[in-house]
């Protein structure tokens, strides 16, 4: 008996634990909602514009004391510019708005992430900035 239950799992849910595309999509798309989380919370901390630009699978940060948004974000962990690649295997749609000094953003956004066979979409309201 347990021969024949470790058989039906091996043919049904052994393959999901071995695409590792739905795990990178996954990992991807929860780095981007806590990005788009932390831009408009410094947006709001340092009263100044934050530019989020989503192009050709990564994701950059900006500041400025006007919408056009100047200068880099900078990254606290690599001490370099804020910036986010996506995995091989995962495609994200391009996407270009900046949250305003009190946290509201320039326009709504729906950001899709793409990997395997799962497609998850980030929603920033028009009107809070609330990103879910």
């Amino acid at each position: 008996m347990v021969m024949i239950i470790v058989g039906i799992l091996a043919v049904f849910a052994a393959p999901r634990f071995f695409d590792a595309d739905a795990f990178k999509s996954r990992g991807f798309s929860d780095q981007v909602h806590a990005s788009l989380r932390y831009a408009q919370k410094i947006a709001i901390a340092q009263r100044r514009f934050v530019c989020v630009t989503i192009a050709g699978n990564s994701l950059s940060l900006a500041t400025g004391t006007v919408a056009t948004c100047g200068t880099p974000l900078a990254s606290s962990s690599s001490g370099g510019n804020y910036v986010i690649d996506a995995p091989a295997s995962v495609t994200v749609t391009d996407a270009s708005f900046y949250f305003k000094a009190l946290g509201s953003p320039s326009a709504g956004v729906t950001v899709s992430v793409t990997g395997g066979d799962m497609t998850r979409n980030i929603i920033v309201e028009a009107e809070t900035g609330y990103v879910h």
